[in-house]
């Protein structure tokens, strides 16, 4: 089978979607399967950072196109970022010849609208892989107004994809209802959760004092991860600046985006001692950084719910490590906190709820150092890579013979 994948980020990114589709290309390719991938020649956090144009890697074709590298400090910059890339994407793809199966994900907004139009044109079965909704999204964070021009514009390709699509793949179950809600056939959609890294991601002792002693010796609550309107940490910085005095804690912020300065800001000008900033991690440095944390936070603004899906709740629950979550009681993160057995060693509170936070850390124990074995036996079969990945590759594999 020949596939293409289509997504503005791949290896060696170490973005989140970079990452999993990096899996899934590795696997198809290990399944036997040709695989080209159209990516960005440019970093997805770090755009003054260039990848080879084209590389053939563990028997994957890698072409990277050219875009403008403005970065993410303004919203325009990431506008005519994003509609460069959109544009060499037409190019490229105009080369390409057919393929047997196209998976289109959403980085940037939308590419899917283009690998529907490829396989309307040039022919071959269409697989949508949803990590994000938008326009939703845009709306939901106030880039855009609903109902005017743009947003329309953009809802209409975005419904022109799922229409298209022979196949739908959405992260959770408040995802599928709001595309059923766009007029989606729901049997069109399979709900595969974004799989853990277990294979690459563990409990690390030794990354763990290694790190720590480069960081602190202190008690770390830690952020890792895209740092984005998506992901409001108001309400995490407030408990830092509630507890500055506290000697006992550390904020670590690990990763980027285009929230990540609103942090140094806030830190810098509120003189915050107990907040450190680093940017994200090499996935071989990976397991050290997160097995640093004594307790991890993960954010989803309540705006969000089935628009976004923060992945990082996988990893975190495969090294066992103690999770506060903040943001809606009803989410796919209590969904899987629920059906993983795991409510015991997490906390969800609203935002808003310093109090609840800072109450909540001062009662965390001083150091968490029971880990991992016990809880990736309790989560195998359930988020790691080795029972989710094989579903999406089988769905594409039977959406092929179809």
């Amino acid at each position: 089978m020949r596939v293409l994948l289509l997504n503005q980020c791949f290896y060696p990114d170490v973005a989140s979607t970079a990452q999993h589709l990096t899996d899934l290309a590795v696997g198809l390719a290990e399944r036997g399967h040709q695989v080209t991938v159209v990516a960005s020649q440019r970093g997805y956090d770090t755009p003054a950072q260039r990848f080879p144009k084209h590389e053939n890697w563990r028997n994957i074709e890698i072409i990277r196109i050219p875009s403008f590298g403005l970065g993410k400090r303004a919203k325009w910059r990431r506008a005519v970022d994003f509609g460069s890339y959109m544009l060499s994407c037409v190019f490229r793809l105009v080369m390409l010849p057919r393929y047997d199966v196209v998976l289109a994900m959403t980085s940037p907004p939308l590419i899917s609208f283009l690998g529907a139009l490829f396989v309307r044109i040039k022919g071959g079965r269409y697989v949508f892989w949803v990590m994000d909704l938008n326009p939703d999204e845009a709306i939901a964070a106030g880039w855009l107004n609903e109902g005017s021009i743009p947003a329309r514009i953009l809802e209409s390709m975005l419904r022109y994809s799922l229409r298209r699509a022979d196949a739908v793949v959405v992260l959770d179950r408040f995802m599928k209802e709001r595309i059923v809600n766009k007029g989606i056939a729901p049997t069109k959609l399979s709900v595969i959760r974004p799989w853990s890294h277990d294979d690459v991601i563990s409990f690390n002792p030794a990354g763990r004092e290694d790190f720590r002693n480069r960081l602190t010796t202190k008690y770390v609550v830690m952020y890792s991860g895209n740092h984005s309107p998506c992901h409001p940490l108001d309400t995490l910085l407030r408990a830092a600046s509630e507890l500055r005095n506290d000697s006992r804690f550390a904020f670590c912020f690990v990763g980027g985006g285009s929230g990540f300065q609103k942090v140094q800001h806030f830190a810098r000008d509120q003189l915050l001692p107990n907040v450190v900033c680093l940017p994200y991690q090499p996935l071989d440095a990976l397991s050290a950084s997160l097995s640093s944390a004594d307790l991890h936070v993960v954010v989803m603004g309540d705006a969000f719910t089935g628009i976004v899906h923060p992945c990082k709740i996988y990893n975190v629950l495969t090294l066992g490590t103690p999770v506060l979550v903040i943001g809606p009681v009803e989410s796919h993160i209590a969904d899987v906190l629920r059906e993983t057995n795991c409510n015991g060693q997490a906390r969800i509170v609203r935002h808003g709820e310093v109090t609840e936070v800072v109450q909540h850390l001062k009662k965390m124990p001083r150091r968490a150092d029971a880990h991992s074995s016990e809880a990736k036996s309790r989560l195998d079969g359930q988020i790691s890579k080795l029972a989710l990945m094989p579903k999406l590759i089988e769905l594409m594999e039977a959406t092929r013979t179809e």
